[in-house]
């Protein structure tokens, strides 16, 4: 069982094709999806899109591009959002981005803390987009951390292996991306290897970064596999024990009841192997 761990289903070209988008992620054993919200007008896509999809869950988070247009978005506000839904079972994406800076830093750090305040009083995960910044994404979650704690997921985690380390002394999870499958990545795939296993989630962020051997091409959620298979090869592990681990973190991080899938389906699976076993003796 596979779980996409961050996609954004309520984006085009997905969201126009989503039940086809859904299968073709489903026959490859993608089971579950976290659908994520970047804006207001996000989030009314994603409403619609839990609805619709009993196997999607979704988040309610303003993006760091976006913070200019959202001043005056308050805790409040955001805390209202995440209870429209049961299946809203995250916050974000939130945080810094200094690569671009769509928005002034000082409006991305103030929108980002009301994220974190969200969490702190919701229990809520907190999805984290951190780029050019990690000295100030580290400063913020330390220091807030330290307040009360929250539950944090380095989304599409792409920093340096110091970067990680740290976070881990905050207990965050960190998810895998197709950027970890580019053959400029081996420092990236480095850090992965050296995060704990149940540390790792994995991710399309579709319909961006596909990835290797379909670096190029519009991301969608059964190109997670590909991920899935080279993770499981970079930190000398068995591809279905690694993608049952992947799952179960997930599961653990977002607090779901649904852990007893992981379990059937395992039981499942060696059932059949016996079977087949049986039949090749």
């Amino acid at each position: 069982m596979i779980i996409d761990s961050h996609c954004h289903l309520d984006y085009e070209p997905l969201n126009s094709n989503i039940k086809s988008v859904i299968k073709r992620a489903e026959d490859v054993g993608v089971k579950y999806f976290l659908t994520i919200c970047t804006t207001d007008v996000s989030f009314l896509k994603i409403l619609k899109i839990l609805k619709e999809n009993k196997n999607v869950f979704g988040t309610y988070g303003i993006h760091p591009h976006e913070a200019s247009n959202f001043i005056n978005l308050s805790t409040e506000d955001i805390i209202n959002n995440i209870n429209k839904d049961n299946k809203i079972i995250g916050i974000g994406e939130t945080g810094l981005d200094f690569y671009y800076e769509h928005s002034d830093r000082k409006t991305q750090k103030q929108l980002f803390l009301k994220h974190i305040h969200a969490c702190q009083e919701s229990s809520k995960t907190l999805i984290v987009h951190s780029r050019s910044a990690e000295n100030q994404t580290y400063d913020i979650l330390s220091s807030e951390y330290k307040n009360k704690k929250f539950k944090i997921l380095m989304h599409c985690y792409t920093g340096s292996k110091i970067f990680a380390h740290k976070l881990l002394d905050l207990e965050c999870y960190f998810s895998a991306s197709g950027i970890v499958t580019f053959k400029n990545s081996k420092d990236l795939s480095e850090t992965f290897k050296s995060i704990p296993k149940n540390r790792i989630l994995i991710e399309t962020d579709s319909p961006y970064l596909s990835p290797e051997p379909l670096r190029g091409k519009t991301n969608e959620p059964s190109h997670l596999i590909h991920t899935l298979k080279y993770m499981s090869k970079i930190r000398n592990e068995i591809e279905e024990n690694f993608s049952f681990q992947t799952s179960e973190n997930f599961i653990n991080l977002f607090d779901l009841k649904i852990k007893n899938e992981i379990n059937n389906f395992r039981m499942w699976q060696f059932s059949w192997i016996s079977m087949d076993n049986k039949s090749l003796g």
